[in-house]
């Protein structure tokens, strides 16, 4: 107003009081500062660290919320009992309830890392690998199973619609990997579960993550199949003098109502030793007819439609010829196995349909096409150095699998050897059709019985399993993604499709993924894996599963969501991938290396890193502990006797099987069960089972007056100790005493006794949680066969191998230089 009538005077008087008004402000906001700088001064003096301090006040970001558990600070070297009592779960992704309760469950897909870098230069920093674990294929105790004429998928990327799509009306949905807006089909706006119209939301493919559809005729590119088993079996002096004809013809016969298909099923088998030997069983034959091939460079089929034969209409005959199979070689003097031909002989077999061929092999093959000289020398396996021929000797299993894998037909292997049969070479007929391997060392009906049992076991549920044909299947991700290598029994028909001649339920799958675009633009991202197979009923189904996980974009955030156990799975992978294209010393390294790089960069992260500590964020404080596990595992260790077809069959198992039952394998769990009680424990279908806590795998957890168990997934440990109560000797084994225990112990007697009642309830739910049945093996305390339990123990030092204690040192040592 002053200024309005140029009142010059009162002009100055006010401007000279606005400026005291600002020296008065300052004074107040300086005092401020210096109070707020006292009380930093006093909690940096609480706090000495600044971790410590971010902890406390959440990062001086003013949010309320304290820091995640998982990026809790630990000290490795100072906390020695890092291993929890109870089971390691996956980590559960930091999305909102919602999506939790919708989200694809750990036990079928889990990815290395629940929180995903923003970009590729964030996940290098980290020093993480990336990639999914998946298990396509596992039994479900429930799975929605969708029967549509409309399977709805996006129309640019052909994702199935999924719980993690966006309805932008009740006409439109927009695909949560490309981000294209589609059309909501009419049939889809009718909701079958509610017989409702107007709701595509409610729809049972939006509401679960794992579904199943009934396929039409679209996704044929034939009729399907029927289910076809092709029976290829070794009948040389070795292997009748092994036995296993005898389990595996009384396994058929009681299992061949109980083989999947339907009235469409059909069977063969073929025999071979130095000639190949088919069966005619055609229907109206009073007995089956033998029909030998001895020409084993130029095979033929004698008489091509009466060796693969109706399950249903020939099964007198079958019976038959399962009931002479074990006799009919009794006298047999021929020692030469020409397994390439019989396997061309099966291949022009099967090619007409597609389906299973189950090889049984008991040596090296010595005739023929495919055949192998020996190629191990006994005095190099405990090389620390050089492990050589790790992989194939010749390329022909290779390609007669891939010429099977083109008929949709897979090539199962059963090693029952008792020498060296070169196994490196003989599981590519099974690693590219799809096939699986198993593995029998030492293997003899009556000498091994162990081994006899587990075989036996192995074809119940081999023989009576789930099992898909002509199948193929095909990973989605979130545009920025992209996947670049895979791992399991499978041939890659393109970039992302995997082509499975079959898949069965025990199959596990690996992927390695890289961040090829920024995803600074989504705070979420999706993964998607869909499974096209024929049923043994012959419907075309397709199995989806859609995984759902947060983006971030801070280191501490990418920390704070790793999956220890699915890195440390897909880490054995690459290893096993790097052993066999480089060298096993090269793998190792990389394995130690993964872990240096993981917590160094983690250590750059703490302010006031100390190297004379080994620090490492709570979601990776195991990561050091199962690379060790991992480095002492008979697929890489070096320094201890090891087999080389045992070496080379601990990779397949790497190779082939899912994250549940592979981590047993690389980190056996240890209970001490001479003092199980009801405390904790569950009841499972009437039963109360125990649950002890688990042991760290040390020598110093054993006490001679207890007695423990180890689950090493396909084989039980009960280990004895010398001092052990006479009570729980006599209670649970039947035995008097220490002293009267048998030396090869293999079952325990059902005894009426609460201490038997507990530990075999116990031993009976670890049983039902894998699909193969382990062989239990009873070692006492001071015997021979305590050595391969104490090779389990790896937290111990050994000749050649760190203790746990001495790696995180190296470990240390390293991330110093």
């Amino acid at each position: 107003l002053c200024l309005a009538n140029k009142n010059i005077e009162c002009s100055f008087c006010l401007l000279f009081l606005f400026v005291e008004i600002l020296e008065r402000v300052w004074e107040i906001s300086f005092l401020f500062v210096m109070l707020f700088c006292f009380c930093l001064d006093l909690l940096f003096q609480q706090y000495p660290g600044v971790s410590q301090l971010s902890s406390s006040l959440g990062g001086l970001s003013l949010q309320s919320s304290p820091q995640p558990e998982s990026l809790r600070p630990v000290n490795l070297t100072q906390e020695r009992n890092i291993l929890p009592t109870a089971p390691v779960w996956a980590p559960v992704p930091n999305l909102n309830l919602d999506l939790k309760k919708l989200n694809c469950s750990p036990d079928s897909f889990r990815c290395t890392l629940t929180n995903i870098p923003q970009t590729q230069a964030l996940l290098n920093k980290a020093k993480l690998p990336l990639g999914l674990l998946l298990h396509p294929f596992r039994d479900l105790t429930q799975l929605p199973v969708i029967t549509s004429n409309t399977i709805v998928r996006c129309r640019s990327c052909r994702t199935y619609i999924n719980p993690f799509v966006s309805f932008i009306d009740q006409r439109r949905w927009k695909c949560n990997l490309c981000y294209r807006v589609n059309d909501v089909p009419e049939e889809f706006m009718y909701n079958p579960l509610t017989r409702s119209y107007g709701e595509p939301h409610k729809r049972p493919e939006v509401q679960n993550s794992t579904v199943e559809f009934i396929a039409s005729s679209d996704y044929m590119l034939r009729p399907p199949q029927p289910a076809v088993y092709l029976f290829v079996l070794d009948v040389s002096h070795n292997a009748v003098e092994a036995g296993y004809l005898t389990i595996l013809c009384q396994s058929l016969l009681e299992n061949l109502d109980k083989l999947p298909g339907d009235s469409r099923t059909r069977i063969g088998f073929v025999t071979f030793d130095s000639t190949i030997h088919f069966y005619n069983l055609q229907e109206g034959l009073s007995q089956p007819q033998m029909l030998i091939v001895s020409d084993i460079d130029d095979v033929f089929l004698p008489t091509p439609d009466s060796l693969l034969v109706n399950l249903y209409e020939s099964k007198e005959l079958i019976r038959d010829l399962l009931n002479a199979l074990p006799n009919m070689f009794t006298n047999t003097r021929e020692t030469h196995s020409a397994l390439g031909p019989a396997l061309q002989a099966a291949f022009k077999l099967m090619s007409p349909t597609g389906g299973r061929v189950s090889v049984f092999q008991t040596q090296l093959p010595s005739l023929g096409a495919g055949l192998l000289q020996s190629r191990e020398d006994p005095n190099q396996r405990s090389s620390t150095k050089v492990v050589q021929h790790l992989g194939p000797a010749t390329d022909f299993y290779k390609k007669l699998a891939l010429d099977c894998s083109g008929q949709q037909t897979a090539v199962d292997l059963f090693l029952l050897s008792s020498q060296y049969s070169d196994l490196a070479s003989l599981a590519c007929m099974s690693k590219y059709s799809a096939g699986c391997i198993y593995y029998y060392p030492s293997f003899h009906c009556i000498h091994n019985p162990s081994q006899a049992e587990k075989l036996q076991k192995d074809l119940k549920r081999y023989l009576t399993r789930k099992i898909g044909f002509e199948a193929v299947m095909r990973i989605r991700c979130t545009k920025g993604l992209s996947m670049h290598t895979f791992h399991g029994n499978f041939f890659v028909r393109s970039t992302d499709l995997l082509s499975l001649a079959n898949i069965n339920p025990d199959a596990g799958f690996a992927v390695q993924l890289s961040i090829e675009e920024s995803l600074t633009d989504t705070s979420l991202v999706c993964f998607q894996t869909a499974l096209l197979y024929t049923s043994s009923k012959g419907e075309r189904r397709i199995r989806v599963h859609t995984l759902c996980l947060p983006v971030v974009s801070s280191l501490a955030d990418v920390y704070a969501g790793v999956d220890v156990q699915a890195a440390i799975c897909l880490l054995a992978n690459m290893a096993v991938d790097r052993s066999v294209s480089s060298s096993l010393s090269d793998a190792r390294d990389a394995l130690v290396n993964a872990v240096v790089d993981s917590l160094s960069a983690y250590g750059s992260t703490i302010s006031n890193f100390q190297h004379s500590a080994l620090i490492a964020p709570n979601s990776l404080k195991l990561f050091p502990l199962y690379v060790l596990a991992l480095l002492k595992q008979k697929a890489f260790r070096t320094g201890t006797s090891t087999r080389l077809d045992d070496r080379v069959y601990a990779m397949c198992q790497i190779k082939s099987q899912p994250l549940v039952h592979l981590m047993k394998m690389i980190h056996p769990n240890l209970y001490r069960i001479d003092r199980l009680t009801d405390e904790g424990a569950i009841h499972v279908n009437d039963r109360v089972v125990p649950q002890p806590p688990l042991q760290k795998l040390s020598a110093e957890k054993l006490t001679r007056e207890g007695a423990f168990l180890m689950d090493c997934g396909s084989v039980f440990y009960i280990w004895i100790g010398k001092g052990c109560e006479n009570n729980f000797i006599e209670d649970v084994l039947g035995c008097p005493n220490f002293a009267s225990i048998p030396q090869k112990m293999t079952h325990l007697p059902e005894l009426d006794t609460l201490s038997s009642e507990r530990t075999r309830s116990f031993i009976t739910w670890l049983r039902d949680s894998r699909p193969l049945s382990p062989v239990l093996h009873v070692v006492k305390d001071e015997s021979p066969a305590k050595t391969e339990f104490f090779q389990h123990l790896i937290e111990d030092r050994t000749e050649a191998a760190f203790s746990y204690y001495e790696f995180l040192l190296h470990i240390q040592q390293q991330i110093c230089k």
